[in-house]
């Protein structure tokens, strides 16, 4: 959430990956890498942005809502923002790791800005929604639908996965994305079915997509040239 670590990338050229952060923050902390980009002589392109998000496909879309509550059980993660506990700023606001006065519009989100000491953002864009924190545990149902509607969570089949991933590639063009699954209280079957529809149909689908709106990974262009990575000869 530091203002200074996408300061120090951009000066740098390395791409930047914002993780599981919400769409409206992520695309803002975007504009703020273009900004430092911009500064430093150069324009930055979806080879310098990534981001990760929580996506399972299943077989209907009864049972893709089914394993996709499982994110919201099981196991939590104390160094995840609001993760299944009160935040815990002992571990995520000790001195001199961050910045307070500068952090990132992803810092507005509730959770995100208790870990860092601050209150939280009045803004519309960032109000807070139920994340799996301790109060909002209570409720699944709910948690699990503010989620869904934030796009925090991405669930269905292939056929109703696919046009969601489009609308987040479309809204962050970043060059490489990440999907986080089989997490919280998912089997191992879960994830096998979820891992096996993402070969067959999910990934092809985003590959093309990705040529179709030019989002050039940093295997494909250097972001330290802006420059198109030769291809090696098959």
């Amino acid at each position: 959430v530091s203002r200074r670590t996408v300061q120090w990338a951009a000066e740098r050229r390395y791409p930047y990956v914002m993780l599981a952060t919400r769409l409206e923050p992520t695309r803002m902390s975007f504009g703020y890498y273009e900004e430092c980009a911009a500064e430093h002589g150069y324009e930055a392109g979806p080879q310098h942005r990534g981001y990760l998000f929580k996506v399972h496909v299943d077989e209907t879309e009864e049972l893709a809502e089914e394993v996709g509550r499982k994110y919201l059980t099981g196991p939590g993660n104390i160094f995840l923002e609001g993760s299944r506990g009160d935040v815990r700023g002992h571990l995520q606001n000790l001195p001199g790791l961050t910045d307070r006065r500068a952090l990132l519009p992803t810092g507005g989100v509730r959770q995100v800005a208790e870990s860092r000491g601050q209150p939280g953002s009045s803004d519309p864009d960032l109000r807070p929604i139920a994340l799996d924190s301790a109060e909002s545990y209570k409720d699944v149902d709910d948690t699990y639908k503010g989620l869904v509607e934030a796009q925090s969570i991405i669930t269905g089949t292939p056929k109703t996965v696919i046009p969601k991933i489009r609308n987040v590639l479309e809204y962050l063009r970043p060059g490489s994305i990440f999907l986080w699954d089989g997490d919280g209280s998912m089997s191992h079957e879960d994830a096998m079915r979820s891992l096996r529809l993402m070969g067959e149909e999910v990934l092809p689908a985003i590959r093309e997509i990705g040529e179709e709106l030019g989002l050039d990974s940093p295997f494909e262009v250097d972001p330290a040239t802006n420059e198109r990575i030769a291809a090696e000869p098959e």
